[in-house]
């Protein structure tokens, strides 16, 4: 069965009660909780990074379980989306060992039956750097997060997405999980299936790649799924290029207003017998002039996917 939620980044200005309110209030069964650190020094200022909805320094597991019991919403993930693999060694480290502690987190809030949200984040990636010597990078520093994380029965979550959005990401992004040929390389520098996808099928669509047939060829490493869309501009890629910044070409939509074949997306997840969490990642530009517009997004999105989702 699948669950549908939205990762909570969208509704920066709620806190931990008022997003579960909203997801209850509005027929979600899951959110995926951002838990950036709460110092307001350490916060980024990147669109949607930064949001604090669980503060894991100071974690109170029972009012985030009172609170999962009273709305009937579950956490399908921890969410914490920075650079682990800096160009600042410094930085790099701090982002790294925030991961651990979110790791811990998500161990703590175990449910009944015994499972833990998932950790979502990247791999990161050393800008000044190529893709071998990056993954050579991964190998140094990635075991031991997935150690943490095998020790404490959580799944790590990596999000496909290039980050390539503004030019001080050139040439290629801030993460360097973004194509098969990689994740095949990333799963065999660690082997642990506690490592895995947080899978999101518009980024390979302005790769210029098949947004479906990872989920056949990937079926074990889906720990989690987000669901937004991408539209491609083929006038405008005519002018520029693939070389280009991939906004010049391509934006994040909501789903069912880009490119992403989402009854072939969902007929595949069926056919995989994928069963947990897909939860809605709301970036589209143009629903953020107000609040309403926000929810007005979120809710939106909900009601195009509930005809893949039966009575969700």
């Amino acid at each position: 069965m699948l669950h549908l939620g939205f990762v909570s980044a969208i509704l920066a200005d709620y806190d931990l009660n008022s997003t579960l309110k909203f997801a209850s209030d509005h027929g979600f069964a899951c959110v995926e909780i951002m838990c950036w650190p709460a110092e307001t020094s350490e916060r980024d200022t990147r669109r949607y990074a930064g949001v604090t909805h669980i503060d894991v320094d100071n974690l109170d597991v029972a009012y985030v379980q009172t609170l999962c019991r009273q709305y009937g919403v579950y956490i399908s993930g921890l969410g914490y989306y920075p650079n682990p693999l800096d160009a600042n060694a410094e930085q790099a480290e701090f982002y790294r060992e925030h991961l651990k502690k979110i790791i811990r987190a998500a161990a703590k809030l175990r449910w009944p039956d015994g499972s833990a949200p998932v950790v979502n984040t990247f791999i990161g990636r050393n800008t000044t750097l190529n893709v071998p010597d990056n993954l050579k990078l991964v190998a140094e520093h990635w075991p031991a997060l997935v150690k943490v994380a095998e020790e404490n029965n959580v799944k790590i979550g990596i999000e496909n997405c290039p980050m390539w959005f503004s030019d001080d990401e050139w040439p290629g992004g801030k993460n360097i999980a973004t194509t098969p040929a990689i994740w095949d390389r990333l799963f065999e520098i660690i082997p642990s299936r506690v490592l895995g996808l947080n899978y999101d099928p518009s980024h390979l669509i302005w790769q210029m790649m098949d947004e479906v047939r990872p989920l056949y060829d990937y079926p074990d490493r889906l720990h989690h799924i987000h669901l937004k869309d991408a539209k491609l501009y083929r006038d405008r890629l005519d002018q520029v290029g693939i070389m280009a910044n991939p906004l010049a070409y391509h934006s994040p939509k909501l789903p069912g207003l880009g490119d992403v074949r989402w009854r072939a997306f969902f007929a595949a997840l069926t056919d995989v017998r994928y069963q947990g969490p897909v939860c809605i990642e709301v970036e589209d530009k143009a629903y953020e002039g107000s609040p309403e517009d926000v929810q007005t997004a979120i809710l939106t999105a909900r009601n195009y996917l509930r005809q893949f989702l039966g009575g969700n």
